[in-house]
């Protein structure tokens, strides 16, 4: 069954190569509004490798980016306005992230965690020349701040099995098709062997 299909489909990723020494976690809308939408994988695992990928980075004083989004622009499209609104806790992060003080939250309006944020701004005071992007969905959120990453001048590494899509064939082509000319594709287990042999 779909569901049980890993997040890399029959994609072969390549391993990220190197993380920079100045590398930063971004987890993209892994909120209780989102979360609670069906996608084309388990729900559960995405969280928990991103969740593991966030303790990590945490304990190597690493920044960890926490965006959540709590609206959209305004402009007309052919799939119209949301008709329903938000309950309370639509945007509160997921508890698997254990959230801490010294993390980043950037809060958007749009796909994008750049655009009309101060996310550049934060990440450029730190000296991020890098930024590792799992959550949801893989065509919307994390393609679209993937690209304006690309296009500040990041090197950009998509963690592959950390995201996922209500639709598997645009899952399949941004991991296929876009984020190997954006970036770098792994797994969560390449970033923590990288980060694990930067420790030492």
């Amino acid at each position: 069954m779909l569901a049980q299909q890993a997040p890399t489909g029959r994609h072969k990723t390549m391993p990220i190569t190197k993380l920079d020494a100045a590398v930063a976690l971004v987890v993209i809308d892994l909120q209780k509004g989102i979360v609670a939408i069906p996608g084309a994988h388990p729900v559960a695992d995405i969280i928990n490798r991103s969740a593991q990928l966030a303790r990590r980075f945490r304990k190597l004083g690493l920044p960890v980016v926490l965006v959540n989004v709590d609206g959209r622009p305004n402009g007309r499209t052919d799939a119209g306005m949301p008709n329903f609104s938000f309950p309370p806790d639509w945007t509160e992060f997921v508890p698997e992230l254990e959230q801490q003080p010294g993390d980043i939250t950037i809060t958007k309006q749009s796909w994008g965690a750049f655009i009309g944020t101060p996310l550049h701004d934060n990440l450029r005071d730190k000296g991020v020349t890098q930024i590792v992007i799992v959550g949801v969905a893989t065509s919307i959120g994390v393609e679209s701040t993937a690209r304006s990453a690309y296009d500040h001048g990041y090197n950009v590494a998509v963690v592959v099995d950390a995201m996922t899509d209500r639709d598997p064939d645009a899952h399949r082509h941004s991991i296929e098709k876009i984020f190997p000319r954006l970036g770098e594709t792994g797994t969560t287990e390449n970033v923590l062997t990288l980060l694990h042999q930067a420790a030492d």
